[in-house]
């Protein structure tokens, strides 16, 4: 072998080493995505398992602070939603605000709460009425409504039955009676991007909430005892036609003494002129 075919060789040899560790430094370049989802997934179970969430939203200081002691906002649950059509090419000319339209993209949104309070009482179960006061904030610091303004009062629904936003059914699992919650709801869970006057549209909600009490029927409906109350008013008017019965009914006196008199002749009309005659006189 001459030096420059020796030379060839080596530096054959060199750049196929060359190419060789290349590729196995560019693999782990391919894997960091799934590192990535790893670390995302550490944190969604870290926000699962009792760990400060981190995706509360911002919200105006108008909304009253929770007391000092009270613990950081947590996740209660966290949802994913997956299009079923996927943009394999955006065009770098198709806006953000065009791309979040189509809703090609996968969203996630979360409820969080706030633990204020943990009710001394039994824990809420399901398919009961609960009896809670509450107060409903927009992010901007609006108090839209409250069950503790001037003439109105506690709100009792069933727990789960859909009678409510997704946000309260969700939000409320695992108070404690005499319990006070802070939630936090997103849009998705609440009135949706249309919204409901005077909530806008999209828009997250804040809810401070506090459990009075469960039943097993609507607190609201009236108890079966004042059903007997309409049976008392018709007894007088089923003694009514007795009333009125009584004078088609002749006393007997009247039916019998008018034809008893005639029929009894006198007894002394008819048995002293038959003895004046017969007695002679002295």
């Amino acid at each position: 072998m001459t030096l420059t075919n020796l030379t060839r060789t080596i530096l054959s040899l060199s750049l196929l080493g060359a190419l060789s560790l290349s590729a196995q430094t560019a693999a782990p370049a391919a894997k960091a995505p799934a590192r990535h989802a790893t670390a995302a997934t550490a944190r969604s179970a870290a926000g699962t398992a009792g760990g400060c969430a981190t995706d509360v939203p911002a919200f105006s200081p108008k909304i009253p602070a929770l007391p000092p002691a009270t613990p950081c906002a947590k996740r209660l649950i966290t949802f994913t939603t997956s299009p079923s059509v996927k943009m394999d090419y955006v065009s770098p000319l198709i806006t953000p605000e065009v791309r979040e339209s189509l809703g090609m993209s996968p969203v996630t949104f979360s409820i969080d709460y706030a633990e204020i309070k943990v009710g001394a009482g039994p824990l809420g179960l399901p398919r009961k009425y609960y009896t809670v006061n509450y107060t409903g904030y927009l992010l901007d610091g609006t108090k839209f409504d409250s069950s503790l303004d001037p003439g109105k009062t506690p709100f009792s629904f069933p727990i789960g039955a859909h009678k409510v936003i997704a946000g309260w059914d969700l939000g409320l699992q695992g108070m404690h009676l005499g319990g006070k919650r802070r939630i936090f709801i997103p849009w998705q869970l609440a009135y949706g991007d249309r919204g409901k006057p005077p909530i806008p549209a999209k828009a997250e909600l804040i809810f401070d909430v506090e459990l009075i009490s469960q039943s097993d029927t609507d607190p609201n409906e009236k108890t079966p005892t004042a059903q007997p109350k309409p049976a008392t008013n018709s007894k007088p008017a089923t003694a009514e036609p007795q009333s009125t019965a009584k004078p088609t009914t002749p006393p007997p006196a009247q039916s019998t003494t008018p034809d008893a008199k005639p029929a009894t002749p006198p007894p002394t009309q008819s048995t002293t002129p038959d003895v004046k005659p017969t007695t002679p006189k002295q």
